[in-house]
């Protein structure tokens, strides 16, 4: 039952965080300023992905799913009710996948809650981009900021992987009922929307592998500003990444 374990500690973790920012105000609200730049800085930095096209619906889920402000406390909840049910089930990859982004999602409301505290700190910043890069270089953790992108990465190859296992669109497709009737909408949802979404680019070769380098290479890029020396730079490019957001 590893998978099981690693998808319930992870939504526990974040339960814990989610908690901690529900019981201090002034930090809920920096949380929610701090997710809502951040899907901002998404949409403005894959603006011409989002515009349409073969990778418009793939750059919409990572938006919408791993990217994006949306409150996924009751996703969550339904994800640690039938953990145990995932790992017997499904197939060990399947598993495996769902508690990668349990452990991807734990990951990233850590770094969201205290990127939420230096926020607060900076409040003298009125311009956000500059607020944002200074909260950004005060908490550093460049080695978890790599380990959450290449999460993202390899959460992609395997979804795009997951579309070539037989039979398994056909079973969510029977899940879709019960899933309803147990509360489970939000999970069956997001399981329906990861599969499609890949199912559909895979169909076109290189189309997945290509989205993904795209996604790494601007978000490393976009690492390097925001580490660098040069502050200015920083902010100045950060504004116009906002700036072109939808």
């Amino acid at each position: 039952m590893e998978a099981a374990r690693t998808i319930r500690d992870a939504v526990a973790a974040v339960t814990r965080l989610r908690q901690s920012a529900a019981d201090d105000a002034e930090l809920r609200a920096a949380l929610l300023e701090v997710k809502r730049l951040q899907s901002r800085r998404f949409s403005g930095t894959y603006a011409d992905l989002l515009a349409g096209g073969t990778y418009a619906t793939a750059a919409r889920f990572f938006l919408n799913e791993l990217y994006g402000d949306k409150d996924y406390a009751r996703r969550d909840e339904q994800f640690a009710r039938i953990a145990g049910a995932i790992e017997r089930l499904f197939p060990s990859h399947v598993a495996g996948t769902a508690a990668a982004l349990a452990q991807l999602h734990a990951l990233t409301e850590d770094l969201d809650v205290q990127m939420a505290r230096l926020w607060r700190m900076e409040v003298g910043a009125h311009d956000v981009a500059r607020r944002y890069a200074l909260a950004w270089r005060e908490l550093g953790r460049r080695e978890e900021r790599e380990q959450q992108l290449q999460c993202v990465i390899a959460l992609g190859h395997e979804l795009a992987r997951l579309t070539r296992t037989p039979g398994l669109r056909t079973m969510l497709r029977v899940m879709r009922g019960p899933a309803s009737a147990a509360g489970l909408a939000d999970l069956q949802g997001f399981l329906e929307d990861g599969f499609d979404t890949f199912s559909g680019m895979s169909r076109r070769r290189g189309a997945v592998e290509h989205f993904l380098q795209t996604v790494q290479e601007r978000e490393r890029r976009l690492f390097s500003l925001l580490y660098g020396e040069d502050l200015v730079a920083s902010e100045t490019e950060l504004a116009r990444i906002l700036g072109q957001a939808p």
